[in-house]
């Protein structure tokens, strides 16, 4: 693998990671390191960083604090 290649992944903990668990990234990008944009997106699709996991993790926040209202909400009805 070139050298820039190597650096450029090692300054970054999580690629340097990512190449750890997916060996065969490693091979791939010794023969064609042109591929090092899509490494970096499977890594983020595989530590799912996306912005479609990040809206879907917030959006799984959201309902669970309306479900945790709905229930204090129900609770306190019935205390009453």
């Amino acid at each position: 693998m070139r050298k820039d290649i190597i650096e450029y992944i090692r300054r970054q903990k999580q690629l340097q990671q990512f190449l750890h668990d997916q060996p065969h990234w490693y091979r791939r990008l010794a023969r064609n390191p042109n591929e090092l944009q899509t490494f970096e997106i499977s890594a983020l699709h595989y530590y799912k960083k996306t912005i479609p996991h990040q809206v879907e993790r917030i959006s799984n926040g959201v309902q669970m604090a309306s479900m945790m209202m709905s229930m204090f909400q129900a609770m306190n009805n019935g205390q009453s």
